[in-house]
Parts: C-alpha cells; sequence; structure tokens
C-alpha cells in the first residue's frame, strides 16, 4: 500500500510539474504574441503607408542614396556598425548568445526608410530581427534564464511573422525548422503556436487581412508532378544563384568600398539608375506582382530583374529582408515556367513562390505549410513534389550564413555545418 501512494504522490508531481510549465509558458507565450501582434501590426500598416506613398510621389526614389546615408548613421550612433542582422537571430537560440535589444526599432526605422524610398527588399528579416529584440527584452526583464528566454526569442520570431503574413502554423514552424535543418525544437510547438495564434488575432483587430491567394489547381497526373519536379529543379537552381550572389555581393561591396556610407550611397545610386531603365515594379517588397502572377501573367524577365534589384538593394547596406523578394522572384519565374510548358501560368506561380522558397531558407516541412495557408490544401502533390526536389538540389546554401544544417540532404549522415 505504501508503494502504490509513493507511485501515486511521484506521478501526480510530475503531473504538477508539466501543467505547471504548460501554463506558465502558455502565459510567456501569450505575452510575448500580444506585445509582437501590436508591434507587428504597426510594422505592417508602416510598410502599407511606405509603399502608397512612394507611389504617389515619384521623386522620392532619386533621395534613396540620401536615405541609405541616414540608415547607416543611425546604426552607427546606435553602436551597431556591424549590424548581424537576422542572422544574430538565428545562431542566438543555437549558442545562448544575447540579442540586442535596440536592433528592434533600428530595423524598424531602417526597413521602414528602405521601403519609402524605393529600396527592393522584404519585410520578414525585419520581423524577424523586431520578434527576436521584443522577446528578448521580455526575457530579460523577467530575468529567464538563457535557455527559456532563447525559447521565448522563438516565439517572438513566430508572432511578428504571423502577425505580418496571417499564416500562423507556417509561422510557428518556420521559427522551430529554420535555426538547424534537420532538428527540430519540439519543445517550442506550444509557446511558438500560440504566441503566433495571439499576434494573428491582434493584427485581426488592425484590420489587417491574412495573405490568401485564389488558385486553380489541376487534377493529379503523372504528367504534371513529373513537370512540378522539373520546376523544383529549376527553382533549387535559381535559389543557389540568388542566394550565392547575395553574400558574393556583400563580401565584394564590403571589400571594395569599405566606407559604410559611400557603399550604401552608391548601391542607392545603382538602385535609381536600374529604375529609371526598368520602371518601378522592383521597388519595395513587390506583393502586386506577386498577385498578378497568381492572376494574369507577369512579364518574363520580371524574376531576373526583381533578382537584381533586391541584391544590390541588401548587398549595399539597405535593410529589410529576402523573403518577399523570394516569393516575388519564385512566383514571376514560375509564371514563366507554366508559360512554356503549356500548363496554366497562375499554378505554376503559386508551385515557383513555394518551391524557390523552400531552396532558399532549407524549410520544406515549413514551405509545405506555407503552401497550405496561402493556397489551401488542393495542390498539396504538386507542392510536395516541387519542394522535396528544390530542398535538396538547392544544396547547402541559404539565405541565412547563422542557419546551421545538421544532416546531409542525400545520405544518412550527420554534418553539422553552416550554409553558404
Amino acid at each position: 500500500m505504501k508503494r502504490i501512494l509513493t507511485n501515486i504522490k511521484i506521478r501526480s508531481e510530475r503531473i504538477y510539474i508539466t501543467l505547471k510549465g504548460f501554463v506558465k509558458w502558455l502565459l510567456l507565450s501569450g505575452i510575448t504574441g500580444l506585445a509582437c501582434g501590436l508591434v507587428g501590426s504597426l510594422f505592417h500598416l508602416s510598410m502599407e503607408l511606405a509603399a502608397s506613398t512612394r507611389e504617389k510621389y515619384d521623386f522620392l526614389i532619386f533621395l534613396l542614396p540620401v536615405a541609405g546615408i541616414f540608415i547607416v548613421f543611425i546604426y552607427h550612433i546606435c553602436g551597431l556598425k556591424d549590424d548581424p542582422g537576422t542572422n544574430i537571430v538565428i545562431t542566438s537560440i543555437r549558442t545562448e548568445g544575447k540579442i540586442p535589444v535596440r536592433m528592434a526599432p533600428l530595423i524598424f526605422i531602417s526597413a521602414f526608410i528602405t521601403h519609402l524610398f524605393g529600396g527592393s527588399a522584404g519585410r520578414e528579416g525585419a520581423a524577424l530581427q523586431i520578434g527576436g529584440g521584443i522577446s528578448s527584452a521580455i526575457a530579460r526583464a523577467l530575468k529567464m534564464s538563457e535557455r527559456n528566454g532563447n525559447l521565448l526569442v522563438m516565439c517572438g520570431m513566430s508572432g511578428l511573422f504571423s502577425a505580418l503574413f496571417g499564416t500562423p502554423v507556417t509561422a510557428a514552424f518556420f521559427a522551430m525548422e529554420v535555426i538547424s535543418v534537420g532538428v527540430f525544437y519540439y519543445s517550442a510547438i506550444v509557446p511558438c503556436f500560440f504566441s503566433a495564434v495571439t499576434a494573428l488575432g491582434v493584427s485581426y483587430l488592425f484590420g489587417i487581412k491574412p495573405t490568401f491567394y485564389e488558385v486553380v489547381f489541376p487534377e493529379i497526373s503523372i504528367s504534371i508532378v513529373a513537370l512540378s519536379m522539373l520546376l523544383g529543379v529549376c527553382t533549387a537552381v535559381l535559389s543557389v544563384i540568388f542566394c550565392a550572389l547575395l553574400h558574393k555581393c556583400t563580401r565584394l561591396f564590403s571589400k571594395t568600398v569599405k566606407n559604410d556610407y559611400l557603399r550604401i550611397a552608391a548601391a542607392g545610386c545603382v538602385v535609381v539608375l536600374l529604375t529609371l531603365i526598368f520602371g518601378r515594379d522592383y521597388n519595395g517588397a513587390g506583393t502586386q506582382i506577386i498577385s498578378d502572377a497568381m492572376s494574369s501573367t507577369v512579364r518574363p524577365e520580371a524574376f531576373i530583374l526583381k533578382l537584381i534589384f533586391t541584391v544590390v538593394t541588401i548587398a549595399g547596406g539597405y535593410k529589410g529582408g529576402e523573403i518577399v523578394p523570394s516569393f516575388f522572384i519564385g512566383a514571376a519565374f514560375g509564371n514563366l515556367f507554366g508559360t512554356l510548358v503549356g500548363l496554366p501560368p497562375q499554378f505554376t506561380a503559386a508551385l515557383g513562390l513555394v518551391s524557390f522558397f523552400c531552396g532558399a531558407v532549407n524549410c520544406p516541412v515549413t514551405s509545405l505549410l506555407l503552401s497550405v495557408e496561402l493556397f489551401g490544401g488542393q495542390g498539396f502533390v504538386f507542392f510536395a513534389a516541387a519542394c522535396s526536389v528544390s530542398y535538396i538540389l538547392s544544396g547547402y546554401y541559404g539565405l541565412y550564413t547563422g542557419q546551421k544544417i545538421m544532416y546531409s540532404k542525400l545520405h544518412s549522415k550527420y554534418i553539422n555545418r553552416h550554409t553558404k
């Protein structure tokens, strides 16, 4: 009898500890999601304001070099001359490093400036840094341990991503998958998801609607699955080109023009010149072209031009992100691919968007979830075919050099290497 009572006591204590931890993380992730939802909604509205203002006043593009100088100035006076960007958020979780809290307001302001004056950049890189900065501040205020604080940083990443895109499941899994590819941080699944859902709820209060595209998918056939895989091959190659150019040009620009002010001003001048030659479709995030690719056809060279605009902008020192531009590149290329092979270009644009994203961030599970939240589940088999190929053939390249590939993509082998 005594042994039975002892066992009951031990199990009761375990249940209590589990429930206590569960409730604690619901509260912490809820607070983080609320804060990230508020800031993320404000950030979203600010980006929309920047885009509408830029479209209204064409002359703003000519001020891009001056705007770049101001961005460098505010980073210098705040002690972040060598800004590590999103990589510090990713590596901090794995190495228990610290994220400078001042990163959040700095990236908010600088990303707004980049978009306002016509730099070709996205929003999610800024979102991940803002989310990391906010959650890091909360963790320090609560005097949390490094490990728990890093888990809260993942909640912040999920919350901001969800508030911006309206994709809570994708946001939660992206935070868990992008850090170390091949190893999921399953302990973060409830906190990240609850933070993402809370942030999404807050964004609803601000009238921000989730991103969703109406695309008609064909019936499943061997030929279309095969063409989907071929598209995956093409987007894998394109993602390698994009990531390699982005990183190599960043190093080349830094080595060639060592002065930060001159470098960003020169990059701004190049973007202005490109805009005068090719038009304004490639400034900002380019969400309108993404929508056009899902409903009609876009210019065949659009994906190449967006790639060039984005590489020059980010490598030159402007702030923002690379994921929305990657959506643009993938969707525009997919649109062209469909036209060439005789498939509906809107269908292949959707496949191109997701498979290019997969190759660029090395997150196949997140990519498949993204396909469901952006397009519904009807074309899941086609997305799986394209993403699986894109993931394998993109090799060990990635948007974030702080990311690690834990296991080989071709063999059952532990490799533990950084992306390049």
